[in-house]
């Protein structure tokens, strides 16, 4: 057995079993179109993505090999065929999931053939790509939200290059880029560490894909700029993370001798995202926002089972999903007290690039939200 797994390549099996899997998906949808792919891929991955590209779109439903869009539930629920609306279900989180573990799998053996740096500078060189996924995402929010005659709007099927999941990989290339642009420079000496051009090209995306956002602001009176969100978002999740930081190197500071800054960063990407599902659940009127609804599973119950334990008055004061506030800052404390030295001695590939995900499941999604609610739409 010992045998056998010494003559294994990890990287070469890995490649074979996606491979493997992507052919069985592949044949599955030719040999089987209505269950394979319109009972199974269409349903949970691609038809949300198109109902979610599509304007004034309430679901999509594929029948007898068909797509049509409907603007009202109760349209959907009657309609024949397999309905897809925008967002997660159980069945696709569940499988992203899945997927999730096994891309990090092939990436930390990407970076094991690389002979990478592990150091905090190569998480902290990441962080500007995070913000990146987050701000491309609303790109095609407003392509969605001006309409299709737009100057700044993005047609379908290329925006689907914009939304979950596909977002994922247009993010992970650029970021792949970057790292290999960056280690081919330092190899040849036109820098000393890697780190510095990936942050740069980190940077460079990030602000381009703001300057964007910033142009639609101008160019249509759809969009448009509340400055409350961010101040409120950004500037509350500083100090409640600021503020959690400072009990934590006080009382317990053995939760963040592993991960050092590296936690407060993870502490606060995570609140933004707790902070912004706020803004936008419960306060949206407020803030003359339009009205938001929860895209994901946890927020999603959390905001529906809150007001029916609390009482309705406190609902009315601060609403139903400060929750998840507290949910995202005790799992990212969590997090940064499980990443410990011993971790980082034993495996600082495989906990750098776990750091890195547990940054982007937080701040990804948070720093869209936020961006959204910013620009009102």
């Amino acid at each position: 057995m010992d045998e056998l797994s010494d003559r294994i390549d990890p990287a070469r099996a890995w490649v074979a079993v996606a491979g493997a899997i992507t052919t069985l998906l592949v044949l599955g949808s030719a040999l089987f179109p209505s269950r394979v792919y319109a009972g199974f891929l269409w349903r949970y991955y691609w038809g949300p993505v198109v109902a979610d590209g599509t304007r004034g779109a309430e679901c999509a439903v594929r029948h007898n090999g068909e797509t049509t869009f409907y603007g009202s539930v109760a349209q959907c629920q009657e309609a024949a065929g397999y309905a897809a609306t925008p967002g997660y279900t159980t069945v696709s989180t569940v499988t992203y999931a899945l997927v999730l573990v096994f891309m990090l799998v092939g990436v930390y053996l990407l970076i094991k053939r690389l002979d990478f740096d592990y150091s905090p500078a190569t998480f902290y060189a990441l962080v500007p790509f995070v913000f990146f996924g987050g701000a491309l995402r609303v790109v095609e929010d407003v392509s969605v939200a001006v309409g299709p005659d737009s100057p700044v709007a993005i047609p379908f099927p290329f925006s689907a290059l914009f939304i979950s999941p596909f977002i994922y990989f247009t993010v992970f290339f650029v970021t792949l880029s970057g790292v290999l642009g960056g280690i081919a420079l330092a190899r040849r000496g036109v820098v000393e560490r890697f780190q510095v051009p990936l942050a740069a090209v980190g940077a460079v995306v990030l602000t381009m894909t703001l300057a964007w956002l910033a142009y639609a602001v101008q160019a249509t009176d759809v969009v448009g700029f509340n400055a409350i969100v961010p101040l409120v978002t950004l500037g509350g999740a500083t100090l409640l993370a600021g503020a959690t930081w400072v009990v934590i190197e006080q009382f317990a500071p053995h939760i963040n001798r592993g991960t050092g800054y590296m936690g407060l960063v993870i502490i606060w990407g995570h609140l933004v995202d707790g902070i912004a599902n706020v803004l936008s659940l419960d306060f949206g009127p407020e803030l003359g926002l339009p009205a938001y609804g929860p895209k994901h599973v946890v927020n999603g119950f959390i905001h529906n089972f809150t007001p029916k334990v609390q009482p309705a008055w406190l609902t009315e004061t601060i609403g139903g999903t400060w929750p998840f506030i507290v949910v995202k800052l005790a799992a990212a404390v969590f997090v940064v007290w499980v990443f410990d030295e011993r971790i980082f001695d034993e495996s600082p590939g495989y906990a750098l690039v776990l750091l890195v995900t547990v940054l982007a499941v937080g701040l990804g999604p948070g720093s869209r939200d936020f961006l959204r609610a910013t620009l009102g739409i």
